[in-house]
């Protein structure tokens, strides 16, 4: 039996201390190694394997206190799980006691779009005009924070907008930093052609990403984008901002990537997949099949499960 807990529900090690006499459990997984792994810290007695998120390797280790907690995470941690090679060598470099411990699994790629879903009655929500002739969708996933940056194509985009009516950038996801989400508010409610959606239920999302034109990461920093991986699966266009953590899942249109860096260059690239069905098949069938090869769920399950029976049996990995 799982128990699944987010890491946000808990101030301090002693409140999973008392999670896991009441629950009785045997071992555990944490997901991030700051945000949870720092909870397992100090002798709980059960065995704990930890996965590196790209918000650890790429932020919270530029910071002493959060990178010695980490280190110390890895110290008692039985494993790590990296999702790339880069992400790997990063984490071997910040913690070299930890060599040996950590290993690369993909992360895998499983998207159950709601079969209900009305596509109609989103655009509407969103306030979008549906009588243009050839909508097209950008979409951007995130939680809104500023790492991932969701404000960087706000203005080209409006311009570009008032110049093509029937384009439109849609940014969904939670409001993680509430300072910052007012800001984004803010800027969206100015910005022709843009809108901001609540986070949604995992099954309507997908069922968005699967109906829209394409998918867009502007994050400054990102370790491996699910929702780009996801959005390759579905057969939607992905376009990314050119950043070393999302170059190392696939830099160039062979795995279904178009990349740019200036603002100016995204609706450049934006009016080409626009403009040329050729290039965007190419982008949509190489993308889905970088998916199949590399990002399968089946491994993945297979992988975990073996790991959590390691713990379990107390082995050496």
């Amino acid at each position: 039996m799982c128990v699944l807990r987010d890491a946000f529900d808990f101030e301090s090690p002693s409140e999973i201390a008392n999670l896991i006499v009441d629950e009785n459990l045997e071992a555990a997984l944490a997901l991030h190694l700051y945000r949870g792994g720092r909870l397992l810290q100090g002798g709980h007695g059960i065995p704990f394997g930890v996965i590196f998120g790209g918000t650890d390797l790429n932020e919270d280790a530029n910071h002493e206190e959060k990178k010695e907690v980490m280190g110390k995470v890895l110290e008692e941690a039985r494993f790590a799980v990296a999702f790339t090679e880069a992400m790997k060598d990063t984490a071997q470099l910040q913690w070299p006691h930890a060599t040996g411990k950590i290993f690369v699994q993909s992360q895998g790629i499983a998207t159950i779009p709601n079969a209900d879903f009305n596509w109609n009655t989103f655009l509407q929500q969103s306030e979008i005009d549906q009588s243009a002739d050839n909508l097209y969708i950008f979409l951007v996933i995130c939680g809104l924070r500023p790492v991932k940056d969701p404000l960087y194509l706000v203005d080209a985009f409006s311009e570009w907008h008032q110049e093509t009516p029937n384009v439109y950038m849609v940014i969904v996801g939670p409001e993680v930093d509430p300072v910052f989400t007012r800001e984004v508010k803010d800027r969206v409610r100015r910005a022709a052609g843009v809108r901001l959606i609540r986070e949604m239920n995992q099954e309507d999302l997908h069922a968005v990403v699967k109906s829209c034109f394409a998918l867009v990461n502007s994050s400054v920093s990102e370790g491996m984008s699910a929702a780009i991986l996801e959005g390759n699966g579905f057969g939607s266009s992905r376009a990314s901002q050119e950043h070393p953590r999302e170059l190392s899942c696939g830099r160039a249109r062979s795995h279904g990537i178009a990349v740019f860096k200036p603002s100016a260059e995204f609706i450049q690239l934006a009016k080409r997949l626009v403009s040329d069905p050729a290039l965007e098949k190419e982008i949509v069938t190489n993308g889905r099949e970088y998916v199949r090869m590399h990002h399968s769920w089946q491994v993945e399950r297979d992988t975990y499960q073996r790991l959590i029976r390691k713990l379990e049996t107390n082995l050496e990995v």
